[in-house]
């Protein structure tokens, strides 16, 4: 499979984020990343490096004012007196019904749902290679490839088209999708990571075109808490075209399965000329997120059941954080999705 990516993306290093009030190290790092794409070399995967696609697909998928906050914020925010050397927010209102600020301080409330997204000097041109990224998987699958994993990071899927959150500022599987859309006319997201794709789900949330279906951990008493309930079915002309599965927390291998097979029966129906997969990685039971207790058999056997599909499909990497077995799960999720092609 072609693998691609990028060590553009490795200049975004966030210093640490909020967890029930305390600061803590963000695992979200570029060492993920190279362990990530190491594994895949030592399997024999063929790295590609994307191309700069420039501001069109980001610009698709993502409003214009929030992009213009991406890439100016650090420079404003240091210009400020006394200003941290990231961009972190300390106001948000409160439903977000409010006027827009001039103010970078207003702005960062309005547009970063957390303190997982800070932004430093690197953090911008690592954004935009890692949309590059997804954008040249999705371009390898127009022209024929019959699927490409696009070694995404930071990750997209919790980022809506106005709004960064959970280590996530462009949503890179909708960036995809809607590539892709240039030359298919219906296209599906399967979400398979530990957290709701709450992001994807809001940016297609009253489309038919695109289908959003997420598995996650239970959003009851886990992140992103206020999206991801099985309730949420779309809205308007994409009502019927989402569907989420949340999973009690703790459940491993088997749940999750029988999850995925209700998933794969909605993609069928959806009759897709295209599929982008969140591959989070962070389901495993030894992840330090602790949400669900998928093996690494267990990530084989989802890959291959997608695989079954035989669509073109991008794989995108969404979650999925330092562990020992972090590269051994990947190198098994690609070998289930190619054998899954092969039946």
């Amino acid at each position: 499979m072609q693998i691609v990516f990028t060590e553009a993306q490795l200049g975004h290093h966030p210093s640490g984020f909020l967890v029930r009030g305390q600061r803590q190290p963000c695992p979200e790092i570029p060492a993920r990343a190279m362990v990530l794409k190491e594994a895949a070399e030592s399997r024999g995967h063929r790295l590609v490096a994307p191309e700069s696609h420039g501001p069109g697909p980001r610009a698709a998928v993502h409003t214009p004012r929030y992009l213009r906050f991406l890439e100016t914020a650090h420079e404003r925010w240091q210009a400020l007196p006394g200003a941290s050397a990231e961009v972190i927010p300390n106001v948000h209102p409160n439903g977000r019904r409010a006027g827009y600020p001039e103010s970078v301080v207003g702005q960062a409330g309005y547009h970063m749902a957390d303190t997982a997204c800070p932004l430093a000097s690197g953090s911008w041109a690592a954004i935009t290679a890692s949309a590059d990224t997804a954008v040249h998987a999705a371009r390898l699958v127009q022209a024929g490839a019959p699927a490409a994993y696009a070694l995404c990071r930071p990750p997209g899927h919790h980022a809506f088209a106005d709004m960064a959150g959970g280590f996530c500022y462009l949503n890179n599987c909708a960036i995809a999708a809607t590539e892709l859309r240039r030359t298919a006319s219906r296209v599906a997201i399967l979400d398979v990571d530990l957290h709701h794709g709450n992001g994807t789900q809001g940016i297609f949330y009253r489309r038919a075109d695109v289908l959003t279906v997420s598995i996650h951990a239970d959003p009851a008493n886990f992140y992103p808490f206020f999206w991801g309930h099985a309730a949420e079915r779309g809205e308007q002309a994409g009502e019927g075209y989402n569907l989420n599965l949340p999973l009690a927390l703790g459940s491993g291998d088997e749940p999750f399965l029988a999850a995925l097979d209700r998933a794969l029966g909605e993609v069928r129906l959806y009759a897709p000329e295209a599929l982008v997969v969140a591959l989070g990685l962070d389901a495993y039971e030894g992840d330090p997120l602790a949400g669900l207790k998928v093996t690494t058999p267990g990530f084989e056997e989802i890959c291959r059941r997608i695989g079954k599909l035989r669509l073109p499909t991008v794989l995108v990497q969404e979650g999925g954080y330092p562990s020992p077995e972090l590269g051994r799960n990947l190198v098994a999720s690609l070998k289930g999705f190619e054998e899954g092609l092969r039946v």
